[in-house]
C-alpha cells in the first residue's frame, strides 16, 4: 500500500496548478458523486443557492473554479460542496495550549481514496496551507493568521441536508482569523453528516464543535476527539476503529504533567493512535502537526517528515509506503518498513492520470472484501465472494452498502471487544 504525497504551492487565486489537480482527480470524484443516482442529488440551482446563503464569500472563488474546470452541471454541483454522498473516515486529534500551542491529528482512511495533496493557496487574500480533499475542500489546515482546524468522524450513520465537511473547513480557513469567528461559522453552516471539528488559534484558545445533521451544534472545551459525540451511537463502528481505546489513551496522555508538544506528536505515530489496517480503510495515512503561534506545519510518517511554513513553503513529492501486519492474526503490530527511495519527480509530474470509475469501485470493493475476509466471526469470513458479487450487481457503491457492511462486520469486533 502506498500514498503519493504532493506539496503544491499556488499562492494566489486558483490557476493552472489547481486545474491540474482537478483534471487528475475529477473522474474519480464524478463517479463518487453520481454513485447514488440523480434522485439523491440536489440540482445545480439548489446547490448554488445554498452556497450563496451559507458561504456567500466563497462565490467568486467558486465561479473561478468552475471556469478553470470547464464544469458541466455535475462538476458545478460538486464544487458547491452541497449535499455530497456520505462516506466514513476515522481520525484522532489533540490540542496542547499554554507555552506550546499545537494541534495534532491522524487521518485514518484508505490510501487509494485520498488526494494526497498539501496545497498552499491564497484564494481570498489569506494564505492557507491545507490537506486537500474534494478538490476545493480540506480535512485539516492552518491559515497565516494562526488559525488551525481539523476534523474527526462523529461516529453516527445519520445523513441530512447540508454541506460536506471538507468544504466547511475550507471556508473557515479562508475567512476566519480566530477561534471565535471559526465557531460562529461552524454552528451556522449545516453539515450533512456528524463530525467533531477542533479549532485552535495562535493565542492558545481552542474549541471542539460537535456537528450533526439532526441535532443542534454543541460547542465544547474538549482538547481531544476520536469518533463519537458524548456517547457511542454506532457501537460496531466504534469497536472496529477502537474509538474508546484511542479516546482513553488521549485523555490519560493529556493529563500528564510536563507534557511537551513533541511528545504528543510522537505519540500519534504509535499504537493505539497509529493504525495499520490500510486494506480495511482504517490505516493512518498521515499525522499533521500544526503550530499556530510559529506558523509551522508538519506532515509526519514513521520514517518521513515534511516541514512547511508560509514564508518558506517548498513544493515536493514523496512516495509513502505502508506495511500492513498479517490480517489473519487480527493483532496490531508496529510499523515494519521504511519508505522506498523517492522517485525524482516534480509535484506536477506526481499528479498521475485520473482514477477511472472502475478503479474507484475496485478500491472500495476490495476494502470491504478484505476486511470481511479477516473478520473475527467465521461466518462473516465465508461471505467475501458474495459481497463482491453483490456490490458489482448493484453497480455503483452507495452509502447503504457501506453502512450495511459496518453494521455486519463491525458487529463481530464489537462482540469480541465486549467479551
Amino acid at each position: 500500500m502506498q500514498l503519493h504525497f504532493t506539496a503544491v504551492s499556488e499562492p494566489g487565486v486558483p490557476g493552472k496548478k489547481w486545474q491540474k489537480l482537478y483534471n487528475t482527480h475529477w473522474e474519480a470524484y464524478r463517479t463518487w458523486l453520481i454513485s447514488k443516482g440523480n434522485a439523491y442529488e440536489p440540482d445545480l440551482k439548489t446547490s448554488q443557492e445554498a452556497l450563496k446563503k451559507y458561504m456567500p464569500e466563497m462565490w467568486p472563488t467558486y465561479e473561478r473554479l468552475c471556469k478553470l474546470a470547464k464544469a458541466d452541471d455535475v462538476a458545478a454541483r460538486f464544487l458547491t460542496g452541497f449535499q455530497p454522498p456520505a462516506y466514513i473516515s476515522a481520525c484522532s486529534n489533540a490540542v496542547l495550549s499554554g507555552d506550546e500551542i499545537q494541534l495534532v491529528r491522524n487521518y485514518d482512511y484508505h490510501p487509494s481514496l485520498m488526494e494526497g495533496t498539501q496545497l498552499m493557496s491564497a484564494w481570498n487574500g489569506k494564505k492557507v496551507i491545507a490537506t486537500s480533499d474534494c478538490l476545493i475542500g480540506a480535512v485539516d489546515g492552518m491559515n497565516e493568521d494562526g488559525l488551525a482546524i481539523s476534523l474527526t468522524f462523529g461516529g453516527r450513520k445519520e445523513v441530512g441536508v447540508g454541506f460536506g465537511i471538507p468544504f466547511i473547513l475550507r471556508y473557515v480557513l479562508e475567512f476566519c482569523s480566530n477561534v471565535e469567528e471559526a465557531v460562529a461559522a461552524l454552528v451556522r453552516i449545516p453539515s450533512h453528516m456528524s463530525y467533531n471539528v477542533t479549532v485552535v488559534d495562535k493565542t492558545g484558545l481552542f474549541k471542539t464543535v460537535q456537528l450533526a445533521p439532526d441535532k443542534e451544534p454543541v460547542v465544547t472545551d474538549a482538547a481531544f476527539t476520536t469518533n463519537y459525540q458524548g456517547t457511542v451511537d454506532w457501537p460496531e463502528n466504534a469497536a472496529f476503529n477502537k474509538t474508546l481505546e484511542r479516546s482513553a489513551f488521549l485523555e490519560n496522555m493529556l493529563a500528564k504533567k510536563g507534557l511537551t508538544a513533541s511528545a504528543i506528536a510522537d505519540a500519534f505515530l504509535q499504537k493505539p493512535l497509529y493504525n495499520t489496517k490500510f486494506k480495511q480503510g482504517f490505516g493512518t495515512l498521515f499525522t499533521a502537526v500544526y503550530q499556530p503561534a510559529r506558523g509551522v506545519v508538519e506532515m509526519r510518517w514513521p520514517s518521513e517528515k515534511v516541514t512547511q511554513t508560509f514564508e518558506g513553503f517548498q513544493e515536493q513529492y514523496k512516495l509513502i509506503q505502508f506495511d500492513e501486519p498479517a490480517l489473519a492474526s487480527m493483532q496490531d503490530t508496529a510499523w515494519a518498513s521504511a519508505p522506498s527511495e523517492t522517485p525524482e519527480m516534480t509535484p506536477q509530474e506526481a499528479l498521475a492520470p485520473s482514477t477511472s470509475k472502475a478503479d474507484w469501485q475496485k478500491t472500495v470493493n476490495e476494502t470491504l472484501v478484505n476486511a470481511m475476509a479477516h473478520s473475527p466471526n467465521a461466518k462473516e469470513r465465508e461471505k467475501p465472494q458474495l459481497i463482491r458479487e453483490d456490490i458489482v450487481h448493484r453497480g455503483d457503491i452507495s452509502w447503504e452498502i457501506l453502512a450495511d457492511y459496518w453494521a455486519n462486520v463491525g458487529k463481530s469486533y464489537w462482540e469480541k471487544w465486549q467479551n
